[in-house]
Order: structure tokens, then sequence, then C-alpha cells
């Protein structure tokens, strides 16, 4: 096979985050950590590693922190920022980034709040063997039922279907939107300018008038980051590294983490900077940094927020526990308890 062709790429990262509140009041989705690096840091690495020559970040909530802390390149990708007063949508992301990407042969684009093991020189591969105007990433693993009812893909392995009440051939099974997909540089002329998804702007059409979408499906693990849930359950999954350390590895302690010799740490992540106290009892949670969990405490399936400093002999079972801040605004199903807003996870 000849040389890769010129890759760019999109990392989409300007979202709100709503349904992570009030996580993202803290942090937007792309600088959460999990296991020591940023969620949008793990993808830039990646994305550097598989030849991609630069990558551009949209920017809306706390877009200006992400800029400080990738900066002008991260991992030795250069990368470049398009701030949006208002929100542009997945699609409508790539119009004021037309001279950027023009001289790509390809163009990549990511979700910023998902995890995963990009196979990026596999997709590269489908793409360019299909002769597909796109190619999506499908997850073997994540449930359909789960995310909208997934993406319908022939017996050919090409996508017919983007939504369960529109098809454009036979499905023989549905797979889920794994977040990245490539797109091929003849789309750009078709792109509209404003705010536009995807899926109604570009891929719809695209099927109806007898295009074709090319999937290449994966069984990498793949994390949706939408809900703390979600994020939680990611986070403790994806510190256990691959095989075949994961056999044996069940936490995941930071360097600079301050862990009590009798305190007791199963099933759990421990971020640089959180403190747990001697006694304490830490099950399948996740502190973050600044958090602490105090002596003889007890977090049960629970995330200690940023500088989150749960009392001793207190206990948490399935909530996400964050400080209560005044730029903050709690939502009905919470609680406020001792300069703390207690949301239920799930």
């Amino acid at each position: 096979m000849g040389a890769q062709p010129r890759l760019r790429a999109v990392v989409l990262a300007a979202g709100r985050g709503q349904r992570l509140r009030p996580l993202t009041d803290f942090l937007p989705k792309p600088l959460l950590p999990v296991a020591g690096q940023p969620v949008g840091g793990h993808t830039l690495i990646q994305l550097a590693a598989a030849g991609v020559e630069a990558a551009a970040l949209n920017l809306h909530h706390l877009g200006e922190k992400i800029r400080r802390e990738f900066g002008g390149a991260f991992a030795g990708l250069h990368l470049t920022y398009s701030p949006e007063e208002e929100l542009l949508g997945t699609l409508g992301a790539l119009w004021p980034l037309r001279d950027f990407l023009r001289p790509a042969e390809l163009i990549l684009v990511v979700n910023g709040d998902s995890l995963c093991r990009w196979p990026v020189r596999r997709l590269v591969r489908r793409h360019l063997a299909s002769g597909a105007s796109a190619t999506l990433l499908l997850s073997k693993r994540a449930d359909p039922t789960q995310f909208g009812g997934g993406v319908g893909v022939d017996r050919q392995g090409r996508v017919v279907s983007l939504r369960p009440d529109s098809e454009y051939g036979e499905v023989v099974r549905r797979r889920v939107f794994a977040g990245a997909h490539l797109i091929s540089p003849e789309l750009l002329e078709r792109l509209p300018e404003g705010p536009a998804d995807f899926v109604d702007e570009l891929y719809e059409p695209l099927l109806g008038r007898g295009g074709r979408i090319a999937a290449l499906e994966t069984g990498q693990r793949w994390y949706d980051l939408g809900t703390p849930e979600r994020f939680l359950k990611a986070a403790i999954d994806w510190s256990r590294g691959g095989w075949p350390a994961r056999l044996v590895r069940r936490s995941w302690l930071a360097p600079g983490a301050e862990v009590a010799s009798d305190a007791r740490v199963r099933r759990s992540v421990v971020e640089s900077g959180a403190r747990v106290e001697s006694g304490a009892e830490i099950e399948g949670s996740l502190l973050l940094p600044g958090a602490q969990a105090g002596r003889g405490s007890r977090a049960i399936q629970s995330i200690l927020g940023f500088d989150a400093v749960l009392a001793p002999a207190s206990a948490v079972e399935r909530r996400l526990v964050t400080p209560a801040v005044a730029t903050s605004q709690p939502r009905p199903q919470d609680s406020v308890m001792g300069g703390l807003v207690y949301s239920p996870l799930g």
C-alpha cells in the first residue's frame, strides 16, 4: 500500500456538557481527566501517532481553558482553534475551518467527549478500499437500544440507515456510531453555512441521492462520556489499561495521589492531587484532582469532584459530589448540604 494520504482532523470540543453538570461547570468535557490525561489529550496523542498532520478544535463552553491546556501544539501535533459565538453543531463546525481543511486529502472528525483507542489507520484503509464518500466508525460492543437505535449496515458493510425510521437498503444489523468518521474532501463543497448536523444536512441527503457511506466495525472499547455515570464507568475501565495489564489491575492511583496505608481502594481511580485518608473505603469510585475522602468515610460507586471534601465518617453511594459554587445552579434532583452538591448517578 502507498503512503497514507494527507490527513487533517477536527476534534469537536464545543459542547456545553449539560448532562454532565455540575462537573462541566468546572471544566469542559474534553478536559475531564482519565488516568492522568484529559480526555481530549488521549485523542490528540493518538491522532499524532496515527500520522494526522494537524488538528482543529472548535470551542464554545469554557473554550479558553481548552486552548490554554493544549496550546499551539500537543504531542507534536499542530493545533488550530475555531471559537464559536453560537454553537454550530457537528457539521456546522466545519464551515469556518474550510481553509484549514482544504490541503487535506482526507478529513477525520472525532467527538471530543468520546474515549477510544482509535483505529485511525484501519479507518483510512477501509475508506480508501470502499470508494465511499464517508466512512463511519461503529462499535460492536455498544447496545444500539441505548443510543437511539443505532446505525443500520447492509451485507456489504455499507451504511444504509442512520435512524430507525429511515432506510436506504436492507439492514442486516445495527451498530452504534463510535464518535469518529472520515470524509472525502469533495464533501466540503456541500457544507452549509451556519448551524448544521452531519446526519440531517449531509449524510441523509447523501444516502438519498444514492451516495455511499462505508462502515468500519470495531471491537475496541469505546466510551461515550455523556453522563456522570458513563464517565465513571469509562474512567475506571480505561484506567485498567489494555491486555494483559487489565487482567490484574483493578484500581489506578496517580503518582500524585495521597492514599493512607490503611485505606481501602477497590476498583477505583484516584487522580493526582486527590487524597484518601486513614480508614476510608473507596469502591467503584472516581476521585478527581483536589478531592478528599475524610478519615473513615465511604464512597461507593460515586464521583468526588474537583476539590470536593467528603467529611470524616460520612458516606455516599451512587452520587456525584461537587462543591457548591455561585456560578453553578443546582438542578431539582440535586441536594445541597455542607457546601457540597450531591447529584444522583443514573
